[in-house]
């Protein structure tokens, strides 16, 4: 199902759950602009995506019976990574070739899913069974996996590293029944098992994948407290964001991946999909198919989410670029025909449940209008979860800013 990359080519519970959670918020919100890195003296907990405030808004409105959180709530509990009688697969090692894998492949990253799941019905609903359930599931894991092999091991351990990190800092943030040797135990297979794939460098891939991998890197970063991780992260954001996603502003030609080959302008058409024309949002995958614009869409987001959790903003220089690439990504997605110097007049319209956590950052904090990516909103909720690395993200963050910082 899913493509390698071509290098070189086209290339959330009852109010004791509630007073566990209880973290500080953010304190002061500092720009994200080169040098800021060591911004970070104290790291915020749950803070990968999702932050305390924006847990108990949800609860809030779930119990009340508010739309469209009821409804999302309700379709997440009813999902199979809902069910108390979920069974965890684990490996020891888990292969990932190229366009298929074996049982184990999907195993892990739906075993990821369930745990942040059961997390979240927790949160919500007090229910300890479901806690329970998502350190059943991480424990598993953590007492066997190894690593990932084949061509696809660094992005199925994106995807999967990702779901584990925000399922794993909620849990530890709030129950302290998850014993702390078994607590470090999962620090150390995500430190062993996923960083060293979600780390390598990968400037010719597409770039949804260096996106996907940084997105679990700076989520492993907080749960872990690492900080030279986390502002390698912020770092790589900087550098990645604004050259998969087009300005103007940029020149005739889009920003090359630093530290790549594509920097002429043959190679970055061949890169971009044959696409020529350059306009503003275009992504790099966009002649390839929606779908991985929207999974570079989804990743760019929780990477900037999770720094927002931790006091630094991403958003903020990158606001317009983001804010371009959601609008014209969304027309095409709601059936606007592609004019002819867009991919050849085609575009495969495949986009996922990708846009809340963005959409909810650049409208209701920062006041921009976002019509299109407001209406593709609109008819996707409530959004589920693409069995990758995106899950339940109308619950958890639609019209959910969180707390003012």
């Amino acid at each position: 199902m899913f493509t390698p990359p071509r290098t070189r080519r086209l290339a959330a519970f009852a109010l004791t759950g509630a007073l566990a959670l209880a973290a500080c918020a953010p304190a002061n919100r500092i720009s994200a602009a080169a040098g800021d890195e060591d911004a970070v003296t104290a790291f915020h907990h749950p803070g990968v995506v999702v932050g305390r405030s924006q847990l108990d808004t949800v609860r809030t409105r779930v119990r009340a019976g508010q739309e469209p959180w009821r409804t999302a709530y309700e379709k997440m509990r009813t999902s199979k990574y809902g069910s108390l009688d979920y069974t965890a697969h684990p490996a020891d090692i888990v292969p990932c070739p190229p366009n298929a894998g074996p049982p184990s492949c999907l195993a892990e990253r739906e075993d990821a899913i369930a745990a942040y799941t059961q997390a979240l019905l927790w949160t919500v609903n007090g229910n300890e069974a479901h806690v329970r359930k998502a350190v059943e599931i991480m424990d598993g894991w953590s007492k066997v996996m190894k690593g990932h092999t084949e061509g696809n091991a660094g992005l199925q351990t994106a995807w999967a590293g990702s779901s584990w990190a925000r399922a794993a800092d909620i849990v530890h943030a709030g129950y302290p029944k998850w014993p702390g040797a078994d607590v470090q135990r999962f620090k150390w297979m995500l430190r062993k098992a996923y960083l060293p794939a979600v780390t390598a460098k990968v400037p010719d891939y597409n770039g949804n994948w260096e996106l996907a991998m940084t997105d679990a890197a700076i989520g492993i970063a907080v749960f872990v407290e690492d900080r030279d991780l986390f502002a390698e992260s912020l770092a790589r954001y900087r550098a990645r964001v604004p050259a998969y996603f087009y300005l103007s502003s940029d020149g005739k030609l889009p920003k090359a991946p630093p530290g790549g080959t594509m920097n002429t302008p043959d190679k970055l058409a061949a890169y971009w999909f044959g696409q020529r024309t350059y306009a503003d949002g275009l992504g790099q995958e966009t002649c390839r198919n929606l779908m991985h614009i929207g999974y570079s869409l989804a990743a760019s987001a929780h990477i900037a989410e999770t720094a927002w959790q931790q006091g630094v903003d991403l958003y903020g220089p990158t606001a317009e670029r983001l804010r371009a690439a959601l609008e014209f990504h969304a027309r095409y997605q709601l059936g606007e025909a592609a004019p002819p110097w867009l991919c050849g007049g085609k575009v495969e319209r495949t986009m996922g449940p990708d846009v809340e956590v963005a959409l909810n950052h650049l409208r209701n904090r920062m006041k921009l209008k976002l019509p299109e990516t407001e209406k593709l909103a609109e008819r996707q909720r409530p959004a589920g979860t693409d069995d990758l690395f995106v899950a339940w993200e109308t619950l958890t963050h639609a019209e959910n800013p969180g707390a003012k910082v």
